[in-house]
């Protein structure tokens, strides 16, 4: 599946090599999200990686060693790419494991479901940011993408392609969180990964939740981890912190969270197996590495700060040696996420602080904890909840 691979306290960071490489394969893509990171539009830019740079760019994930990360075939649209499956097969032959995130269109049929397959995909990773079609067509801008996507999931099941469903949270589907986990749990999808939304591309347009709001989102997938699925969030670190206060403190009395835990329940989901949130994981730059569709080096999708370029810098070298790179490894962050006692575990969103600060190593304004005094919050039992 698309992991990003947890480590323990006691083991170094990822500072030899990522476990993630996601190259934005082109920008080009049939949809036009209102939170779309990369802003994609209809057609290919000028300058993205040809086959050739491709190709090179896939051998150059493979000196990181043995094994090499995983490569993440992202976009825009993967798919709208006339040579992706080449290049598919030139990863599979290098030894390079790699995941597919194609955009939901009606493109995306049973046939290249079975093409993605053979060809030795991973796994890939589809959207859904509402729990019907009103939500989901409204946030993806395309009528019948819901109807789509339920399509793709139906039919990766039935082929024994591994699926992965993303969801965006924000103010407009915050509320609908436990009904979109029972929607895909019931189809049997076995991991959710939850992005935070941050403000760049098409996304800067949109209203983000509060970092009250956060804490109880996180909070009720601090649950869901917890019957049977896989949860693991995007640019929300911090809940790996919630996770090691839910264990130690055991209930957390949001109302927001509540309200959705409570869904939960009715729905006839019991948390009580083990939660499949780690307590250390990985940060853009600590694990992960971003190639933009024209080369750029990134630390992460949403961290617009580019280290170099993959045509004519080398991207292992890049990776190890970058100083603000070391810095976001050895946590050297400022502010309130500086002296956090869960800063190693968690390290806060990096893109986030940038995007807001435009320091890399600054704290994270979506963490309540960050800023305020949650203990009361989390306590044994919720009075009068």
């Amino acid at each position: 599946m698309i992991q990003r691979t947890e480590h323990t306290n006691n083991s170094p960071r990822f500072s030899n090599k990522p476990v993630l490489v996601f190259w934005e394969t082109t920008k080009a893509c049939p949809l036009a999200c209102k939170h779309c990171r990369a802003s994609a539009i209809h057609d290919p830019l000028p300058g993205e990686l040809n086959t050739q740079e491709g190709y090179a760019l896939i051998d150059s994930v493979t000196e990181f060693g043995t094994p090499a990360p995983v490569l993440i075939l992202t976009g825009g649209d993967p798919m709208a790419r006339s040579d992706i499956f080449e290049l598919m097969h030139h990863a599979r032959n290098k030894g390079v494991k790699f995941a597919v995130s194609p955009a939901v269109s009606p493109s995306l049929d049973s046939e290249k479901l079975t093409r993605l397959r053979d060809v030795g995909a991973t796994s890939i990773s589809v959207s859904l940011d509402g729990a019907c079609s009103e939500t989901h067509d409204r946030i993806r801008n395309i009528a019948g993408t819901f109807d789509n996507t339920m399509r793709v999931i139906r039919e990766a099941n039935a082929i024994g392609l591994a699926i992965q469903v993303n969801t965006t949270v924000m103010k407009s589907n915050m509320r609908e969180m436990a009904k979109i986990f029972h929607l895909i749990k019931s189809m049997g999808v076995k991991t959710w990964e939850v992005f935070f939304l941050i403000k760049i591309g098409r996304g800067s347009e949109v209203e983000e939740i509060t970092p009250q709001e956060s804490e109880s989102v996180c909070n009720f997938l601090y649950d869901s981890s917890m019957c049977g699925m896989t949860v693991r969030t995007v640019e929300a670190p911090f809940i790996r912190r919630v996770a090691s206060m839910r264990r130690s403190a055991g209930m957390y009395c949001g109302d927001i969270y509540l309200g959705l835990r409570n869904e939960l329940s009715a729905l006839g989901y019991s948390a009580n197996e083990p939660s499949s949130i780690a307590s250390i994981g990985t940060l853009d730059g600590d694990g992960i590495l971003f190639i933009a569709n024209d080369g750029s080096i990134y630390p992460g999708g949403f961290l617009p700060l580019k280290l170099g370029d993959s045509r004519s810098n080398n991207i292992v070298e890049v990776y190890r040696d970058n100083e603000m790179l070391k810095g976001i490894r050895d946590r050297s962050i400022n502010g309130p996420c500086g002296t956090c006692r869960y800063k190693q575990a968690c390290g806060g969103s990096r893109a986030r602080s940038f995007v807001s600060s435009s320091n890399p190593l600054g704290s994270d304004t979506a963490c309540a904890y960050a800023y305020n005094d949650l203990h009361a919050l989390y306590k044994r039992q919720c009075d009068d909840k």
